[in-house]
């Protein structure tokens, strides 16, 4: 789809000496040792009949990076094969299950102090993975697990490829999502060795490659299938196994019996060249940036930059294209974008842990309350990550269609070839629907997605308490109830949570965990294993209206509506809102989110926030209810719907409502007025609430704001944001605004604070 690389973007968004002293010791009829060094901390290199097995396990974490020690050692490592006679090939292998190597350290790139540091490191890991490419003796890289970024440049430098065939294995350059290109020679080797468009792909998209495609591709030169357990864990199996073919291959391509088959059929041949005509690869390059153009906005520095280094290389040869592929990377990680999106990636590694630490019983058996879009859509995130589901709603109707819902999405898992339809019908078997509230007494966790009414979430929060058991969790998904409030009704207050998921469930990364004064720890901390075992980012915030993200949303969604009052076209604020780098337009979202629960929350929060919640008049909204204007859902909203038409019309009935309450526009209507207006809003509402700790820390509440409401990943959330972009320019926006808006806009005090000590920041680097 057009927005495909920008979803990649925003998305979800993923991870990236001494001398030598050997000891040797023979053992029965071939040559069989290890070499130990001084300081060989994250590889280790044992010698196998005249073949070197490097293994890459840093001790104390679960991914293998290239920081500067592994860099260090795996150059002491590369002239130690060099210079012994004794070692006639090597492989490199992975001592850890489920990680070949997962890509440069992001802290070490973040700590760069100057564009010429960062073009030093590329060009230092450049020359590092040319050693193994022009190495006289041939290297197979034995990849099982990720292999991404740094990961897969040092695979590509290696002779020979060889991959496990299973789910866990993933190949793929991600650094565009981190604002940087591939800086070890990846925008040089993967256009020599795949299709031009196809190597463009995987540099701009960061998507990750599964083995039987990198190998139609060229990427990867042999496939081993997984094996099943022994004497080991199958995994472990594996990985011997894995060893022992790459060891075969590296001895018989020493010997001259091996090589690697990279034949290309008739019509590889005849697109090969067609690519080396001037006009045809112009074609292919100018398509990629009006792609890049069309998708980023221009708002993405990395893109087009990559574009470049790639192009470089291809035109003018390897020397060229490794020196400009340095200097973009040295240029790329001092822009305000990279640091903003590797913050966001320090973030969600940080929302992937559970602070509470390990709750004293982990659920295993949960019940969903309610089978409509969110409850089925909890459902599908937890049966397909092994819990036993109890689905419960009160008519068969609904049952059934939840029920259907669940099997789609699987089933779609199963037609994008991530799981096998025998995988999706075992899932579903961890499904049980009913209509009553059989089998409660085994539930660990009741996850209530009824409608948002608190009189029947108290009737719910009751009977369920009657039939579960006293360890039960009661964990509500309201977005905007409070959760205090709920728990009034219940008899075991600090088993009462808040799990607000967002729609769709299975596409939408963040968990928003939500707890009150007598919430439980313990509580807590199972609340937050469910959401990560589910594959969720969690924050956990305090209750208070609209907890963190509704509340963010609320004088966002306000603003609008006097814009929209001051008679700004529902257009013009969608394509300012994109401009501005949101996904979708302000207006659109509303129309998703649906007018009439925009209408709910408007009401609620402004009887919660008053003057902060100030902006058009909420009746307009009521109005647009009753006349049966309610969205996407009801075919119409600010928008109309039902045909396939890429751009949609404006709503021609909503004129006269318009008319009806519009107001005066002010002197603040730029383009950028309405941009500022709307995301300073956003901006000081987050601020506020770290002042009144409703967020926990600014890095979550970053999370929040990008992954749960789309806010911009380049601008790496609102706290970020004033750091990189001064918090004395938002303030100085918002006084100006307040000046004839009033007290919507008035600055919070923690935001002044920032604004008048620059040295003040959010995040405080390590």
């Amino acid at each position: 789809s057009s927005s495909e690389m920008a979803s990649r973007i925003f998305g979800a968004l993923r991870n990236i000496a001494a001398n030598c002293h050997p000891t040797l010791a023979t053992s029965g009829w071939s040559r069989s040792f290890s070499v130990s060094m001084a300081a060989q901390k994250h590889l280790t290199m044992e010698v196998k009949n005249e073949v070197a097995v490097v293994k890459f396990d840093s001790p104390g974490t679960k991914m293998n990076t290239l920081g500067k020690e592994v860099m260090s050692e795996m150059g002491e490592m590369l002239a130690k094969i060099r210079s012994d006679d004794g070692i006639k090939s090597a492989v490199l292998i992975s001592g850890k299950e489920g990680c070949f190597i997962a890509g440069a350290d992001i802290t070490m790139l973040a700590n760069c102090k100057s564009e010429t540091e960062m073009t030093e490191l590329a060009t230092h890991g450049q020359n590092l993975l040319n050693e193994i490419e022009t190495s006289s003796k041939p290297v197979v890289a034995a990849i099982s697990g990720v292999c991404m970024g740094g990961g897969l440049e040092t695979a590509l430098a290696c002779h020979y490829r060889i991959a496990t065939g299973d789910s866990k294995t993933k190949l793929s350059c991600p650094e565009v999502m981190l604002g940087i290109n591939p800086g070890a020679g990846g925008t040089q080797r993967i256009p020599r060795l795949v299709a031009l468009p196809d190597a463009l792909s995987m540099v701009l998209t960061g998507r990750n490659l599964v083995p039987a495609k990198a190998k139609k591709m060229g990427l990867v030169d042999m496939i081993v299938q997984p094996l099943g357990p022994g004497l080991k864990s199958a995994q472990g199996t594996t990985m011997e196994y894995l060893e022992n073919v790459a060891c075969d291959i590296a001895r018989g391509m020493a010997n001259g019996t091996v090589k690697a088959d990279r034949k290309k059929s008739m019509m590889g041949k005849i697109m090969d060249r067609a690519y080396g005509v001037g006009f045809i690869r112009d074609m292919i390059f100018k398509k990629a940036k009006q792609t890049v153009m069309k998708q980023t906005l221009g708002l993405y520095p990395a893109p087009l930059k990559i574009i470049e280094a790639v192009r470089t290389g291809v035109e003018q040869g390897n020397q060229a294209g490794y020196k400009r592929e340095a200097e973009v990377f040295g240029q790329l990680g001092m822009t305000s974008e990279s640091k903003a999106l590797m913050g966001l990636y320090e973030g969600q590694t940080n929302c992937k842990k559970n602070p509470f630490g390990v709750p004293q019983k982990t659920p295993e058996t949960l019940a969903v309350l309610g089978a409509g879009l969110m409850g089925a859509g909890i459902v599908q995130v937890s049966i397909d990550k092994g819990y036993h589901v109890i689905l419960k709603d009160t008519a068969e109707q609904g049952l059934s269609r939840g029920q259907q819902q669940i099997y789609k999405g699987l089933d779609l898992d199963v037609k994008k070839r991530k799981i096998t339809s025998f995988e999706r019908d075992r899932l579903m078997a961890g499904l049980d629907t009913q209509l009553d509230f059989t089998d409660f007494s085994k539930c660990d966790m009741v996850i209530e997605a009824v409608f948002e009414d608190i009189n029947i979430k108290h009737k719910v929060l009751k009977e369920v308490e009657k039939v579960t058991p006293d360890h039960c969790i009661f964990a509500s998904n309201t977005s905007a109830l409070p959760i205090t409030e709920i728990a009034k009704a219940s008899s075991r207050p600090e088993k009462v949570i808040g799990m607000h998921y967002f729609s769709p469930v299975d596409k939408m990364q963040l968990l928003e965990i939500i707890t009150t004064e007598k919430t439980s720890k313990d509580t807590t901390a199972a609340a937050v294993a469910v959401g990560l075992k589910q594959g969720k980012i969690v924050i956990t915030v305090k209750d208070g209206p609209g907890f963190y993200t509704t509340r963010c949303l609320g004088p966002v969604l306000s603003e609008m509506l006097r814009l929209v009052l001051e008679g700004v076209s529902s257009k013009k604020l969608d394509k300012l809102t994109k401009e501005f780098g949101f996904p979708v337009g302000i207006a659109t979202l509303l129309d998703e989110v649906g007018i009439d629960v925009g209408m709910h929350v408007a009401t609620d929060l402004t009887v919660a926030l008053g003057e902060r919640m100030a902006g058009g008049n909420v009746d307009f909204l009521k109005d647009m209810v009753s006349a049966g204007f309610l969205g996407r859902k009801s075919g119409k909203g600010l928008f109309v719907y039902g045909d396939k038409k890429k751009s949609r019309e404006e709503n021609p009935d909503v004129v006269e409502i318009v008319q009806k309450y519009s107001l005066t526009p002010s002197e603040f209507n730029s383009d950028e007025d309405i941009q500022h207006r709307l995301a300073l809003r956003f901006v000081n509402e987050a601020v506020l609430c770290l002042q009144e700790g409703i967020l926990s820390n600014p890095l979550e509440g970053d999370i929040g704001a990008v992954f749960g409401l789309g806010f911009p990943p380049f601008l790496g959330g609102p706290f970020r944001y004033c750091d990189l972009h001064g918090a004395a320019g938002a303030v100085e926006k918002l006084e100006k605004y307040a000046s004839h808006y009033g007290a919507a806009f008035k600055p919070c005090q923690l935001l002044l604070d920032h604004a008048r000590d620059p040295t003040k920041k959010f995040h405080t680097s390590k």
